[in-house]
C-alpha cells in the first residue's frame, strides 16, 4: 500500500504502481490541505474576485469573466475541447504513472479541488480503470493538456452524461467506453466544480510519467551495459590497463570510476583478459568507462529533476490563501523536456557504443582471431551468415536512436493567439526518450547474444581458458535459456529470449549487486 501526501513520492513508488498495481491511499493530512484549498476557492467565488480559470476563460480568453452559473459548463467544455490527442495509445503503464503523479500533485493542497477528485483518481488506479490516452498532441505547456483531458474524460461528466463524451478506458484489461468502465468498477463519474478542470489538465504530468519509466529502465540497463562490455572484452581478449583504478581516479568522474570498477569485478578470475598481449584496444572497449560513465552521471542529474517534478504543483493558478492566489507558469514542461533530452542523448550513446562492439565481434579483422560473423567454423562461412543480420538490426536501432535523440526542447511554436508564445515540447522529448530506452535494451541484448557466442567460439580455441566470475554468471544465464547453435537458425526469437533474460533481475551478477 502506497500512501501519497504530495511530498514524498519516489520514482520507485511510481514504478510500483505503474507496473505492479500497488494499491494507493490518500494521506489524512493531505486530505485536510485539499479541503482547505477548496474552501478558498469558494470564498473567492463569493467575493467575485477575478481568478484565472475559476471565473475567467482560459488562455487567450483569460480576460473574459464567466458568471457563476456557467462554472460547470466552463469546466466541462475545457475537458471536452482539449481532448484532441491523436496517434497510438500510450502504454497502460504510462497512463497509470501519470494518474498517480497527478493525484500526488493535487494532494499538495494548492490546487483548489475537492478531495473526491484525488480520491477518484486513486479509486481508478486501485480498481484498474485506466483511460486510453493518445500519445501525440501535447506541447508540454500549458502542461500536457490533451493527454490529461483524455484522462479526465473518463472520470468526469455533466448533466447529460453522454457515453460518446466519456472517452475510452480499459477495465481490468478489457476496452470499453469510459462511462461503461466506471460503471463496471462501481465508480461515480464527477461533475467538475470551479478550478477542477484546470487542476486536472494543467501540468507536464504525462511527460513526467514517461520520464520516470525511462529513468527506471535506464538505471537498470546501465548495469546491463557494463556486463555486455565485460563479456565482449573477454571474448576479444581485451586489455585490462584501460580499467586501472588509478587512471579513472585521475579524472574524478564518479560514473567513469563506477564502470571501470564494475568491469574489473566482472572480469575477476579471467584468463582471457590480456591474452592477446596488445598494448591497447579500440575506443569501444578502451573508452567504454568514459562513455558509459558519462551516461551514468547524466542519468543521476535527470533523476534529480524528475524526482522534484513528481512532487511539484504544476497547475495554475495556485492558492496560498483565499486572498493570496498567484497565477504563474509552473505547468511549463521545460525542466522535464531538458531532462528527457539529456536522457535520450545518454542512452543513445549506450546503444551506439554497444553496436560498435557488436561490429568488432563479427569482423574477423578486429575480433582477435574469431571466425567472421561468428560462424561456427571458417568452413561454414558462406553457407551460414552467422551474426551478420543481428548487427544490421543493432545498427538500424542505433540510427533511429540518433534521430530521436536530437533535442526536442529547443523547438517551439506559439499557440493560443501568442499568449503561449514559447512552448516546451516536453512530451515529444519524453516519448522519444522512452523509445530510445526500449531500442537500447534490444541493442544490448544483441551484444550479449553475440558476446556469449563469441565466448563459446573462443573457448573452443582456448579450452583451458576461464571466464571472469561475473561474466561466467551472465553467460550461464543466457545459455540456460538459449543453448548454442552451430548453424544458422531463426536468431530473432532467440535474441528476444536473451532480452527477457537480461530483464530478469537474477541476471545481475553478485559483483554488481554488492555495489548497490
Amino acid at each position: 500500500m502506497l500512501e501519497i501526501n504530495g511530498s514524498n513520492l519516489t520514482i520507485s513508488d511510481v514504478i510500483s504502481v505503474a507496473r505492479n498495481n500497488t494499491k494507493v491511499v490518500l494521506d489524512t493530512s493531505a486530505r485536510q490541505r485539499i479541503i482547505q484549498s477548496n474552501r478558498w476557492v469558494k470564498e473567492i467565488l463569493k467575493d467575485n474576485t477575478p481568478m484565472y480559470g475559476v471565473n475567467t476563460g482560459f488562455g487567450l480568453f483569460s480576460d473574459r469573466r464567466i458568471p457563476p452559473e456557467a462554472s460547470k459548463a466552463l469546466n466541462r467544455h475545457l475537458i471536452l475541447s482539449h481532448s484532441v490527442g491523436t496517434g497510438l495509445p500510450l502504454p497502460v503503464e504510462v497512463v497509470r504513472a501519470a494518474m498517480l503523479i497527478r493525484a500526488n500533485t493535487l494532494a499538495i493542497g494548492l490546487s483548489g479541488v475537492r478531495p473526491v477528485i484525488v480520491e477518484r483518481l486513486i479509486d481508478m488506479l486501485n480498481k484498474q480503470v485506466i483511460p486510453i490516452v493518445p500519445s501525440q498532441g501535447s506541447l508540454g505547456s500549458s502542461g500536457d493538456l490533451a493527454p490529461l483531458s483524455h484522462m479526465a474524460l473518463v472520470l468526469t461528466t455533466d448533466e447529460n452524461d453522454l457515453e460518446e463524451e466519456s472517452g475510452w478506458a480499459f477495465y481490468r484489461g478489457k476496452q470499453m467506453s469510459g462511462k461503461a468502465a466506471m460503471q463496471a468498477a462501481n465508480l461515480e463519474r464527477l461533475v467538475l466544480e470551479p478550478k477542477e478542470g484546470l487542476a486536472l489538465n494543467n501540468g507536464a504530468t504525462f511527460s513526467a510519467a514517461l520520464a520516470v519509466l525511462a529513468i527506471s529502465d535506464s538505471e537498470y540497463l546501465l548495469d546491463v551495459a557494463d556486463i555486455a562490455l565485460s563479456m565482449s572484452l573477454e571474448a576479444m581478449l581485451g586489455v585490462s590497463n584501460a580499467f586501472d583504478p588509478r587512471l579513472h581516479a585521475a579524472r574524478h568522474h564518479p560514473g567513469q570510476i563506477q564502470v571501470a570498477t564494475h568491469v574489473r569485478e566482472l572480469n575477476e578470475g579471467s584468463t582471457l583478459i590480456d591474452a592477446a598481449n596488445r598494448i591497447q584496444d579500440a575506443y569501444s572497449l578502451r573508452c567504454a568507462p568514459q562513455v558509459q560513465g558519462a551516461s551514468r552521471d547524466t542519468l543521476k542529474f535527470v533523476r534529480e529533476v524528475i524526482q522534484r517534478e513528481i512532487n511539484a504543483v504544476t497547475d495554475n493558478p495556485l492558492l496560498f490563501a483565499a486572498n493570496d492566489v498567484i497565477s504563474g507558469g509552473n505547468f511549463h514542461g521545460e525542466p522535464v523536456g531538458f531532462a528527457s533530452d539529456f536522457l535520450s542523448i545518454a542512452m543513445a550513446e549506450i546503444g551506439a557504443i554497444s553496436e560498435r562492439r557488436i561490429f568488432r565481434l563479427t569482423d574477423a579483422r578486429l575480433n582477435s582471431g574469431l571466425p567472421s560473423m561468428l560462424v561456427d567454423s571458417p568452413e561454414a562461412a558462406g553457407i551460414n551468415s552467422g551474426m551478420m543480420m543481428p548487427q544490421y538490426t543493432a545498427a538500424s536501432l542505433v540510427l533511429e536512436n540518433q534521430s530521436l535523440a536530437g533535442p526536442d526542447s529547443i523547438h517551439s511554436l506559439p499557440t493560443s493567439g501568442e499568449q503561449e508564445d514559447h512552448n516546451a515540447n516536453a512530451m515529444t522529448a519524453a516519448r522519444h526518450a522512452y523509445s530510445i530506452v526500449k531500442n537500447t535494451s534490444h541493442v544490448l541484448a544483441i551484444e550479449i547474444y553475440c558476446a556469449a557466442r563469441a565466448l563459446d567460439l573462443r573457448l573452443k580455441k582456448m579450452p583451458e581458458a576461464k571466464m571472469g566470475h561475473g561474466v561466467k554468471h551472465a553467460y550461464q544465464k543466457v545459455r540456460e535459456k538459449v543453448p548454442y547453435q552451430a548453424g544458422d537458425a531463426l536468431w530473432g526469437p532467440e535474441i528476444d529470449q536473451v532480452e527477457e533474460v537480461i530483464w530478469n533481475k537474477d541476471f545481475l551478477p553478485e559483483e554488481i549487486l554488492s555495489m548497490k
